[in-house]
C-alpha cells in the first residue's frame, strides 16, 4: 500500500442537488444485515478480514436478536416540544437507566454472541460484560456516550456499544422526521452522538449531498459540503487519499482546529457502508497520524488499533 498522499481539492461536483431530506432514519430490519453482508464483502479483499469476519458475525447478531423486541414507543409530544424549544437531540440519553429494554437487548446480544467464532480476548470481554449487573452496564454505556472507551476494556466497551446501537437504532425508527432539527455541528440531531464518518450520496433527488452518519442510532443527517464536521468551519479544508486508492473514501481535513474526519463516496460506491468502510480503510488512519491533523468523530471499532 502505498503511502503518499496529496491535498486536493474534492472532485466531485456539488451540482444536481434536488433538496435532499434533512435526514434519513434507519431501518433496523435491514440496518444491520446490509452492514455485515458488507462487511463480508470488504474481507474478501482485506489484509483485515479476520477481523471484518467477526464484525460481519456480530452485525449478523445485532439483526437476529430483535426478533420478538416489542416495538419502540416514540417520545411523548411534551418531551418532543422541549426538545426542540432548546435546540437538544429528540432522544434523551439520560432516560436510558429507567428503560428495561436496554437490559433485554444487552442479554439477548451477549448471549447470542457466545455463540460467534471470536478472538480469545473478545471471548473474556464478552464474559465480563455477560457477568456484569445493571450499573456496571450503564458505567460501560456512559463511557460510550462520552466517545471515549478505556484502552484496558476496549473489547467490552465495543459489546456494550453494540447494544446500544441495537436499542437506539430501534428507537430512532420510530420518530417522526418532521420533527427533526439541527442541534450543533457534529452533533445527532437524534440522539446526540457524534458521526462515525459522512457519506455523499447518490440517491435520487439527493445525489450529490452530504451526509452524517451517526455513531449510535445509524441516523442519516443532511449536512452541507466543504464544511467541516467537527468546528463547522468553511476555510481552510482539504481532502487526502492513499495514493493510487479509488477516491471512494478520503480524509477531509480542517486547517482551523486540524482535525480531520473520514468522508465516503457512496454515489461512486453504491454498497459503502459508513461503519464497515470506515473500518476496512484502516490504512488511511495510519497515514493520517503522520501529519498534524487529529481525528475527529467516534469510531469505536478502530479504538485498539
Amino acid at each position: 500500500m502505498s503511502r503518499k498522499s496529496a491535498v486536493v481539492p474534492d472532485p466531485t461536483v456539488i451540482g444536481n442537488v434536488a433538496s435532499p431530506p434533512f435526514a434519513r432514519l434507519p431501518d433496523p430490519a435491514s440496518f444491520f444485515s446490509v452492514r455485515a453482508a458488507r462487511l463480508r464483502q470488504l474481507a474478501e479483499t482485506s489484509n483485515l478480514a479476520p477481523y471484518l469476519n467477526f464484525l460481519a458475525r456480530l452485525a449478523t447478531v445485532q439483526s437476529d436478536i430483535q426478533s420478538g423486541l416489542p416495538r419502540p414507543e416514540r417520545p411523548d409530544t411534551q418531551t418532543i416540544a422541549r426538545a426542540r424549544a432548546f435546540e437538544m437531540p429528540l432522544l434523551d440519553r439520560s432516560t436510558l437507566a429507567g428503560d428495561k429494554a436496554v437490559g433485554s437487548v444487552f442479554d439477548r446480544l451477549f448471549a447470542a454472541a457466545t455463540a460467534i467464532d471470536k478472538p480469545v480476548d473478545a471471548a473474556k470481554a464478552l464474559a465480563h460484560v455477560t457477568a456484569a449487573d445493571h450499573v456496571q452496564r450503564l458505567a460501560m454505556a456512559h463511557s460510550v456516550f462520552s466517545n471515549s472507551l478505556p484502552a484496558d476494556a476496549i473489547a467490552e466497551h465495543v459489546f456494550v456499544w453494540a447494544g446500544l446501537q441495537v436499542y437506539f437504532a430501534r428507537l430512532a425508527s420510530v420518530l417522526d422526521l418532521a420533527m427533526l432539527a439541527p442541534v450543533a455541528d457534529g452533533v445527532c440531531p437524534v440522539c446526540g452522538s457524534m458521526p462515525a464518518s459522512t457519506m455523499v450520496v447518490g440517491w435520487p433527488g439527493s445525489h450529490g449531498a452530504r451526509f452524517c452518519s451517526c455513531s449510535l442510532c445509524g441516523t442519516l443527517w443532511h449536512y452541507v459540503r466543504v464544511k467541516c464536521v467537527l468546528c463547522g468551519s468553511t476555510k481552510g479544508i482539504g481532502y487526502q487519499e492513499i495514493h493510487g486508492q479509488s477516491g471512494v473514501i478520503k480524509a477531509e481535513t480542517c486547517d482551523e482546529c486540524l482535525g480531520w474526519s473520514k468522508i465516503l463516496y457512496q454515489n461512486k460506491e453504491a454498497a459503502v457502508d459508513p461503519v464497515a468502510d470506515d473500518v476496512a480503510s484502516l490504512g488511511l488512519d495510519l497515514l493520517m497520524r503522520e501529519g498534524p491533523y487529529h481525528r475527529g468523530g467516534f469510531s469505536p471499532l478502530l479504538a485498539g488499533f
